[in-house]
């Protein structure tokens, strides 16, 4: 009792306990950042692109807009406060998230609106989402300007194991029911993607050689038309029809094979001094070079290979029997037409041994694109139809895609670009703001802290001035 008393005393006036609560007056949100998302978007330039591509599922006047719609869509995909379209009703009761994206709180979509449109897409207009995509991979790649364009391809996994009923959820190789779309990646960013079934494997039917086809021409022809492109793959892209396909296109690729029998038994027949060592600076490889020709392939068709076993893992050496050994198969360094475009943007020591396994390890970056498109949005799909799960997909992507410039362009001195959505939601989105309104106009305040921390004024013009996206 007496330390409660003691405890009582210890507070002044100044900081009294909290006696009851009230309702202000005041418009305030709790994700005072996302108005510099939203500010992004709108001066990007996005949008008229989108309304070309999608205005006409807008049946009547008296629906929102497409783009009005978009826009919170990608808005509550950023915020990522629920992966639940449901909550796009608590949002259109909130007049300070709505003040807080420029939207007008008549204009709040709610989330049978929200259905509605994804409901209204055939496979047409879900298609026309990798146009969009792809014209979105063509604005960053002339920002960059790379004299080398490094592609992945590969499959995610959406687990969707807890539906109890959602078409084209099947078993995938992870043991859960779900999707498996196929993804290009470049960098950071995912340029294309086929939404597809669980049980659909990574080389199934023709859409890996059709995507690969597709953008390696719109690079030559919206780009430049000398680049070298370099693509990389693991084994379930192993294929005869397709390696063949990549060569013909004239690109270079870097794929993972099976271990056969006899490429296991050459190499431990092999004699020592022909093994050497790659030395990444955190791990030590011994690898053996041969030039490889298999029994399916054409009667002179060869490749070069590139047998690999790691010597340590961190500090320890690995036995034996205990090394997870891979094959690599390549054309760089067969004299085709990549050696020449590589050797004339300087990067002639791109058909090296060394350089051809350190490519090719870099890939893990490549699936880190899948783990961070998983934080900006959980994997679970809302709908039962896959068609509009579908067009619910590439939504998704388009946002990631705007998500991801927006921290290079607006954030960057801020957050790092390698950091996630869960970080940049916490530390630029995440943050308590008053929107008043003045006779000079609408004015979004935050406390001195914030403004001190994030430096919101250089963030809130670096959003009103975005490279601009063009697609014509």
């Amino acid at each position: 009792m007496a330390n409660l008393e003691l405890f009582d005393k210890s507070w002044d006036v100044a900081s009294a306990p909290i006696a009851s609560v009230g309702i202000t007056p005041d418009t305030l949100s709790g994700r005072g950042g996302l108005a510099l998302f939203s500010r992004y978007l709108r001066h990007v330039g996005i949008f008229p692109l989108l309304e070309e591509c999608f205005g006409a599922l807008r049946k009547s006047g008296k629906g929102l807009p497409v783009g009005v719609l978009l826009h919170q869509l990608f808005c509550f995909l950023a915020d990522g406060t629920s992966r639940h379209l449901v909550h796009f009703d608590a949002l259109k009761r909130d007049e300070g998230y709505a003040r807080g994206i420029d939207t007008a709180p008549e204009q709040m979509a709610s989330s049978h609106q929200v259905k509605r449109f994804f409901g209204a897409f055939g496979w047409g207009r879900i298609w026309m989402w990798r146009r969009v995509l792809r014209w979105l991979f063509l604005w960053r790649l002339k920002l960059a300007e790379p004299e080398v364009v490094v592609l992945g391809l590969d499959t995610m996994v959406l687990d969707n194991d807890e539906a109890l009923k959602r078409e084209g959820c099947t078993p995938t190789y992870k043991k859960v029911k779900g999707f498996q779309p196929l993804q290009m990646t470049w960098g950071p960013l995912i340029v294309d993607a086929l939404f597809r079934g669980g049980k659909k494997h990574g080389n199934a039917g023709e859409a890996a050689g059709k995507m690969v086809e597709t953008v390696v021409n719109l690079i030559r022809k919206r780009y430049r038309p000398d680049v070298p492109v370099v693509l990389r793959l693991d084994s379930g892209f192993f294929d005869k029809k397709l390696l063949r396909r990549f060569e013909a296109l004239g690109i270079g690729y870097i794929c993972s094979g099976r271990l056969e029998d006899d490429i296991i038994d050459m190499a431990r027949t092999a004699d020592c001094a022909a093994w050497k060592q790659y030395d990444n600076g955190h791990q030590l490889w011994q690898y053996l070079e041969f030039g490889a020709h298999r029994p399916t392939w054409k009667r002179r068709e060869w490749r070069r290979a590139f047998y690999t076993r790691p010597v340590y893992e961190g500090e320890q050496q690995l036995l034996e029997f205990a090394r997870p050994d891979n094959i690599l198969y390549t054309n760089l360094g067969q004299g085709r037409a990549i050696d020449t475009q590589l050797a004339a943007v300087g990067r002639v020591d791109w058909i090296e041994p060394e350089r051809i396994i350190e490519l090719y390890h870099r890939r893990g970056r490549d699936e880190l694109v899948h783990r961070a498109l998983k934080d900006f949005r959980a994997e679970e799909l809302p709908f039962h139809s896959f068609q509009t799960n579908a067009a619910f997909y590439y939504t998704i992507l388009v946002g990631f895609f705007l998500f991801e410039s927006f921290k290079r362009d607006v954030s960057e001195e801020v957050v790092p670009v390698t950091a996630q959505a869960t970080r940049v939601r916490r530390e630029i989105i995440d943050f308590a703001a008053k929107i008043v309104r003045h006779s000079q106009g609408v004015v979004l305040k935050v406390t001195a802290a914030v403004w001190d921390r994030l430096h919101i004024e250089r963030l809130w013009e670096r959003a009103a001035n975005p490279p601009p996206f063009a697609w014509a």
